[in-house]
Parts: C-alpha cells; structure tokens; sequence
C-alpha cells in the first residue's frame, strides 16, 4: 500500500456564495443593486424594475461557477 499525498478540495469562494446562486439551467442569478435603502429617490417604475433577480452577464459566469465549485446555495 501507498500512502499518497491526498488531493485537496477546492473550496467555495464564500463572498461568491452569499451574492449568487446558480439557476436550474445553470445561469448565475443575482439581486439588483440598489435595493437595500434610500429607495424613496427612484421612481416607481425603476424600483419595480430592481425587483426580483437577474440573470449575470454571459461574460462572467464561468468565473462565478467556478468560485461556487459547481454548487447551487
């Protein structure tokens, strides 16, 4: 028997996991920023546009897969 070095496990990139969740086709979703305070400036219009999660540019979303470690949270 051989005693290897173990690989070791690639970790979940945390700061990655508390802002983005990976949807059932695999899209990274995130919440609007803007959201959290001084909403009373916006119009109604665009606070209703900020509502809800959005889809992550197509550019990054190999780089937030890859933090998450295939993982959706």
């Amino acid at each position: 028997m051989s005693k290897g070095k173990a690989k070791s496990k690639i970790k979940t990139h945390k700061g990655t996991k508390k802002r983005f969740r990976l949807s059932a086709t695999g899209k990274a979703m995130h919440r609007s920023s803007g959201t959290s305070h001084l909403a009373q400036a916006l119009s109604n219009k665009r606070r209703r546009n900020l509502r809800g999660t959005k889809a992550v540019d197509p550019c990054m979303e190999p780089t937030i897969q890859a933090a998450l470690n295939g993982h959706s949270y």
